[in-house]
């Protein structure tokens, strides 16, 4: 088991959420990115799953990214798999909170008092069903969350140079 680093940043957390999506075994492509970044051309392989980075909330002991994920997949030409689809889809969304909430993978910062999460996501979802949001014939699952991680508001370690006083 290797150790993690406590406090995350951005790149960390959509790194976690692209290597989730990325050892799903069912998720053909992960991306991320604006909304519009989503790339629906013929060679993209199917189920894909899209991370949208939306805001970022800082606090003084954590910060808590918010994010949409998209989870779709490609619908006969006369609709016929679209239940299948939908069905699909929204079990790999519900794989993927389970993995943020209770995966093993989850854990890896050895502290002290055992193995603690660095990663906290709420408990109730919505996810909001789409059947003709692109272009191409996809349907899927949209849902945004929200991912807590500690945060150190520490003015120590920011590299500036003090010597000027900034207070005018």
């Amino acid at each position: 088991m290797t150790d993690s680093i406590r406090y995350k940043t951005y790149g960390n957390v959509v790194d976690t959420l692209k290597c989730i999506g990325e050892q799903h075994l069912e998720i053909k492509t992960t991306t991320t990115g604006d909304i519009w970044d989503i790339d629906l051309e013929k060679n993209t392989m199917f189920p894909l799953y899209h991370i949208n980075p939306l805001t970022v909330d800082i606090g003084l002991q954590t910060k808590t990214f918010n994010f949409q994920l998209f989870i779709m997949d490609i619908v006969d030409a006369d609709g016929d798999n679209e239940q299948y689809v939908l069905s699909d889809t929204l079990q790999i969304m519900n794989d993927i909170l389970s993995i943020l909430k209770h995966g093993e993978t989850m854990y890896q910062y050895d502290a002290a008092n055992g193995e603690e999460p660095r990663y906290w996501i709420g408990d109730d979802f919505s996810c909001e069903p789409f059947t003709e949001r692109f272009d191409n014939q996809v349907s899927g699952w949209v849902m945004e969350i929200s991912v807590e991680v500690e945060n150190e508001l520490n003015s120590c370690d920011i590299p500036i140079d003090n010597t000027t006083i900034c207070v005018k």
